[in-house]
């Protein structure tokens, strides 16, 4: 017989620990319509680069746009550990990640515009995951093992696009192949 309510020892521990388990789910939510929301929106910018310029440039929103799709596999799993869900209405989820900002520029080949909604992307992405990070550290090491890993990839793109709009060096070794996550990979295996 299943009950309505069952014992998860895995959450009480949490909250044992002084976690609001509730508000991680809340943030997670969140950050899963983010993360898919910038893989949907950075195929499309990605598609509008053109020109000599554009092809190298697609290769880096490439690499990023695969890890973002990773980064919301990554934290679905967790999501519904913690008793959460996604929700059911896939217009409302997306909405709540608040990118409507990555729509194409109003010139739609525009390069640096293109960049710049990218980069913007990131940096709150960073912001979503340091949040995370903040939450579970010392509360919750599942969950931070995540949060951690995102946010370094994060981290990543945002010094890419850093370089590519202003010239300041990154650091950036090419991916051995797009999506490759080096962080992620092991909390994403939808990918491959």
């Amino acid at each position: 017989m299943v009950t309505k309510n069952p014992k998860v020892v895995g959450v009480e521990i949490l909250k044992k620990n002084g976690l609001n388990v509730d508000k991680l789910v809340k943030q997670l939510i969140t950050n899963a319509s983010v993360e898919f929301t910038a893989y949907y929106y950075f195929t499309n910018l990605r598609m509008h680069c053109t020109g000599m310029e554009g092809e190298g440039i697609k290769g880096i929103i490439e690499d990023a746009r695969l890890e973002d799709l990773s980064h919301f596999e990554s934290c679905i799993e967790r999501i519904f550990q913690l008793g959460g869900s996604l929700p059911n209405d896939a217009q409302a989820f997306t909405k709540m990640s608040g990118c409507e900002f990555l729509q194409l520029p109003k010139n739609p080949t525009d390069i640096k515009a293109i960049l710049e909604k990218c980069l913007k992307a990131e940096q709150g992405a960073i912001v979503n995951w340091d949040i995370v990070c903040k939450m579970t550290y010392n509360k919750d090491p599942a969950t931070y093992d995540i949060a951690k890993d995102i946010l370094m990839e994060e981290i990543e793109h945002e010094s890419w696009f850093l370089e590519l709009l202003y010239g300041r060096p990154s650091g950036h070794m090419r991916r051995k192949f797009s999506g490759e996550r080096p962080h992620t990979q092991k909390h994403s295996r939808a990918l491959g």
